[in-house]
């Protein structure tokens, strides 16, 4: 295309207005006649320049970019349509370039990085979790963990003030279920807001959703707010040495009642847990975990209770939940009665032994996402790297990765003891293949794929809050055995343990303000 300067030179007929091409019609035949005469040549010279002027300044007005261009230059050049086309070569090559950066700037990847921190049980999750987890996400995602030996400590990082404490900075935390009521009584978490729209809650088990469905009290109410999701669970289990069984020719474990045989008498070791202990003699009398009146729904009542609770300790040779299993790695005892996350990772480095759920059922354990609360101070916990501004955004990404059925394989190939959520009910899980299987040595157990039997699972139960009048009845009874035994037993243990896990919550609270 031809620039409007170079038009205005000696612009096609085209370009020109009808008047315009009348003038310079007519001073073409004022020349051509003056050409013919000798008398009017000089005043006719005269008269072409002027005209000539003329047509310069008619052509200025007419053109349409006449107010925005140069005042015209006389010459004698006119516009070809070689030069025409050279215009418009350049003009397209130039839109070509600027169409080529416009398209490369397009694929351009302005990665969003987006934080979430993790605070976990050591143990709990599988290594290949996190690298799966961020391989999916890509690099906007900046994964940084934290994993510490208990879930007691924990639980009390995440008690210490917000200026002392480091759970508050992360935006997940695993949390065991039995401490899940004391956390919402005292604010230390909030509830998940929205999960009712997210695809990995739709997917749960009810059995979970009526489970952690809480209100601000931390009791189970149909109504109330989910406070946490599960990542993994299992099960109280009887873990028993069959080399001794066959050596001294004892029936084999199958249920509660077989640790009131004579010749198990201090032969059994036990958590430090007052709810399983009167658990298991609740058990054993056909009552349920969460039993709220002893003399209503027991058998015999609170005095059938006592004297089961009696018997049972006389058995007990050791109570120590840090140390139940090293007498039974040892050879101190031949039973050991705890939580599948700590025996089976002990009993598949031992040989002949077996590892049972009773048949009546056992209490089930979960290990749980939940949010830390934001506290009171924001701008206290953000200057130290703490949340102020609620949770990551990836939140819901990392439980929907941690629900689905792909990532029960470290459970089903005995990476990490327990199961997957979604195994509950008989959900799907993703089996190994049979060539894996036979290269690793099997436990015997009446576990499958970390899950009890269906009709065991189904008389299993999960550890509810009880009524505080519930549990003081529960320390009364605790305190009559302990009255009926000499000297600092293992029943006063049991007693102390009992009530004063508060009283160690609250003075490290008290030391820490």
């Amino acid at each position: 295309m031809a620039t409007a300067a170079s038009l205005s030179l000696k612009p096609p007929a085209r370009f020109l207005c009808g008047g315009e091409r009348r003038k310079r019609t007519a001073a073409g035949f004022s020349v051509a006649r003056a050409s013919q005469g000798n008398t009017f040549h000089e005043s006719m010279v005269r008269l072409s320049a002027s005209t000539v002027l003329i047509l310069g300044l008619s052509l200025r007005v007419c053109s349409p970019a006449s107010a925005r261009i140069p005042p015209p230059v006389i010459s004698t050049h006119s516009v070809t349509q070689n030069e025409i086309d050279s215009d418009t070569l350049v003009v397209e090559e130039e839109e070509r370039r600027l169409e080529a950066e416009f398209e490369a700037y397009k694929a351009k990847v302005y990665s969003l990085t987006l934080p979430l921190k993790l605070i976990a049980l050591r143990g709990s999750v599988p290594p290949s979790w996190i690298k799966e987890f961020m391989s999916s996400q890509g690099k906007r995602v900046r994964l940084k963990t934290r994993f510490l030996a208990n879930l007691e400590d924990i639980f009390f990082d995440l008690s210490k003030p917000a200026n002392k404490g480091k759970s508050v900075s992360a935006d997940m935390i695993s949390l065991g279920d039995s401490w899940l009521s004391f956390a919402i009584k005292e604010k230390l978490i909030e509830p998940m807001k929205g999960v009712e729209v997210q695809d990995w809650y739709k997917g749960l088990s009810d059995k979970w959703k009526v489970y952690l469905r809480r209100n601000y009290a931390g009791e189970q109410a149909p109504e109330g707010e989910t406070w946490a999701v599960p990542y993994r669970w299992g099960s109280m289990v009887i873990a028993y040495k069959k080399s001794k069984f066959q050596q001294y020719k004892l029936a084999p474990i199958q249920d509660w009642e077989d640790l009131w045989r004579p010749e198990l008498a201090g032969r059994i070791s036990m958590v430090n847990s007052p709810r399983e202990v009167v658990g298991a003699v609740l058990k054993y009398m056909g009552a349920s975990y969460n039993t709220t009146d002893l003399d209503s729904q027991v058998t015999g009542g609170k005095i059938a209770v006592e004297t089961n609770l009696a018997s049972l300790m006389k058995q007990i040779r050791l109570f120590d939940s840090n140390n139940y299993l090293k007498a039974f790695n040892v050879g101190d005892v031949w039973v050991t009665v705890g939580w599948s996350s700590d025996v089976i990772p002990v009993a598949k480095r031992m040989s002949n032994v077996t590892v049972i759920v009773p048949k009546s059922g056992a209490t089930l354990w979960a290990d749980l996402w939940a949010i830390p609360a934001i506290p009171d101070s924001g701008k206290e916990a953000e200057a130290l790297g703490g949340r102020a501004r609620g949770p990551s955004p990836l939140i819901h990404q990392w439980i929907e990765f941690c629900l689905q059925p792909a990532r029960s394989l470290p459970f089903t190939r005995e990476v990490i003891p327990g199961a997957s959520p979604s195994a509950i009910e008989g959900g799907p899980l993703v089996r190994e293949p049979e060539v894996t299987k036979k290269s690793r040595a099997k436990l015997d157990t009446n576990l499958v794929l970390g899950v009890p039997p269906p009709e065991i699972l189904s008389k299993c139960e999960f550890l509810e809050p009880l009524p505080e009048a519930t549990l003081l009845e529960y320390r009364l009874l605790i305190d009559t055995v302990r009255k009926q035994k000499q000297g600092h037993g293992l029943v006063e243990k049991l007693e102390d343990i009992f009530s004063s896990f508060r009283t160690k919550l609250h003075s490290r609270m008290k030391k820490n303000t």
